[in-house]
């Protein structure tokens, strides 16, 4: 009978979009822990907007960031392909060209083919220009020419230069007699946290706009703007915040909501900008329409404000080891949240596999698109574990990439393995600040890891780890010479997807489709 539900919930859904293609509002929050919501188990922050979506919508436990880094993570989203296969993991910053080929198809190609309008407003953090920004001119390639209509945001990172938004090819408030000036301090305003503010100046009108405590206020104007021009044609918004990445700028009005410090104010400003864009939605009779996808790029970093909140109380990623940038759950399992009233079952959970890499075949499936096999090529189609109730998992696998290529690692199944020792995450100097996510980060979250001690990696510790995340979700045990039999085939097994050229089924298509 569970079956035959599922079929007509399945079929419902089909009819309604044949009927009304449904607007997307993807929104992805950066550095969002897996912890740092309450409808995950926050009690030192609190997220009711955010909250409404798990209770009108469903909420995913076993959602990931195909990687641990903000940048490849972002690749992984709009593009449905792995980006160790582009050789990307590490974050990119105030030189780097476009990472993404502008021939190579994405998520809002996807969208475009299927008649909407497309945007990003937000972090970008992929590059700018063929082989470096031209900062004082047109920024080309770029979002504009992977499929988008329109961009605003922030270039890079906020907590990196250039402290300026960007709208579609042009820095805003840029004036030929006010150009950017390598090599000189920015007129911008200091946080604990924020870089590199000499490593380009000038630009002082283009500076002057970037207001740090007013960056979330910014794109959250801007997203509810363009949606309002929009609302009469299907569109796809991908609203890509600036929060919680550090430095920790929520505007005043928040500043001491939380009992998780500059930390937890941050998110609840995350949480008033979901909460704006909903009142958007229903105030122009959209919500009804409107999936809603909420998920973040990579689990919460233990950088200064991350280990206040510790300190504070606050788990950013729940009791899940490790942190962002590395092969630990903490560092890639995040809040996945979808809602659409009337095609995804209210106040559901879901415990199916699912990563941001998935979106770009789950909205080919959902415009009723196919796509080439080279097209998506590790994306799958995971529509019906949004608006249905699989009774097997739609994933097999997944590849999870932190900042070291050396711990590359795979999940199936239940079990985990991670082919070096450590996180492969970012390391600082033990005993100043705990290794932001490394063995040495240990010493204050007291989180237990058999290959560790005193915050350093045991001389016996294996060369590789393995987990089964169905006993031991915390990855206490490392189980690699227990099941070497297991380890060994996983290890092939991540050999064998690596030099493959896809991961994703294969699909009916044979030629490109542009």
């Amino acid at each position: 009978m569970k079956p035959i539900i599922a079929l007509l919930f399945v079929l419902i859904t089909l009819l309604g979009f044949a009927q009304q293609k449904p607007n997307i509002v993807v929104i992805f929050a950066d550095d969002l822990g897996y912890g740092d919501l309450s409808c995950y188990g926050a009690t030192k922050l609190h997220t009711p907007n955010i909250d409404r979506l798990a209770t009108e919508g469903r909420r995913f436990t076993d959602g990931h960031s195909a990687s641990a880094v903000c940048t490849p993570s972002r690749y992984n989203l709009i593009t449905g392909e792995y980006a160790f296969r582009g050789d990307h993991w590490s974050p990119v910053f105030l030189n780097a060209g476009l990472i993404i080929e502008p021939d190579q198809t994405t998520i809002a190609d996807v969208m475009k083919r299927a008649g909407y309008s497309t945007s990003i407003i937000g972090k970008w953090h992929l590059g700018f220009g063929e082989e470096t920004p031209n900062w004082n001119g047109d920024l080309k390639p770029g979002p504009l020419e992977l499929g988008f209509d329109y961009y605003f945001g922030v270039p890079v990172v906020n907590s990196h230069p250039p402290f300026v938004y960007v709208e579609n090819h042009r820095v805003v408030g840029l004036v030929p007699e006010d150009p950017f000036v390598y090599d000189q301090l920015a007129k911008t305003e200091v946080f604990p946290e924020k870089r590199k503010l000499s490593d380009i100046g000038g630009a002082d009108a283009a500076h002057a706009l970037y207001i740090d405590r007013e960056v979330g206020t910014k794109l959250t104007e801007k997203s509810v703007e363009w949606i309002r021009e929009h609302k009469e044609d299907p569109f796809f918004l991908i609203l890509s915040t600036t929060n919680i990445h550090h430095p920790f700028t929520p505007a005043p009005r928040f500043v001491g909501t939380s009992e998780a410090g500059r930390y937890g104010d941050y998110v609840h400003e995350l949480d008033w900008m979901v909460g704006e864009v909903m009142n958007t939605l229903k105030d122009e009779g959209l919500d009804d329409n409107t999936l809603v996808i909420f998920t973040s790029d990579n689990g919460g970093m233990f950088n200064v404000g991350g280990q206040d909140a510790w300190k504070a109380g606050h788990r950013l990623n729940g009791d899940l080891l490790g942190f962002k940038f590395g092969a630990w759950e903490g560092g890639h399992r995040v809040p996945f949240i979808a809602r659409w009233p009337g095609r995804i079952p209210a106040d559901s959970v879901s415990d199916q596999l699912i990563s941001n890499v998935d979106l770009l075949a789950t909205m080919a499936a959902l415009t009723e698109q196919s796509l080439a096999e080279d097209e998506g090529p590790d994306s799958f189609n995971v529509l019906p574990a949004l608006t249905g109730s699989p009774q097997r998992q739609i994933r097999d696998h997944l590849i999870l990439s932190p900042a070291k290529k050396t711990n590359l690692s795979i999940r199936k199944g239940k079990w985990m393995y991670i082919s070096a020792q450590g996180s492969g995450g970012f390391r600082g100097k033990l005993g100043t600040d705990y290794e932001r996510g490394g063995p040495g980060a240990l010493l204050l979250t007291k989180h237990r890891n058999s290959d560790i001690e005193n915050g350093r990696y045991k001389s016996e510790a294996p060369p590789a780890q393995l987990y089964d995340l169905n006993a031991d979700l915390l990855q206490t045990k490392n189980l690699y010479n227990k099941h070497p039999k297991i380890a060994r085939e996983l290890k092939a097994l991540l050999a064998e997807y690596q030099n493959a050229q896809r991961t994703a089924p294969v699909r009916n298509s044979s030629a490109r489709i542009r």
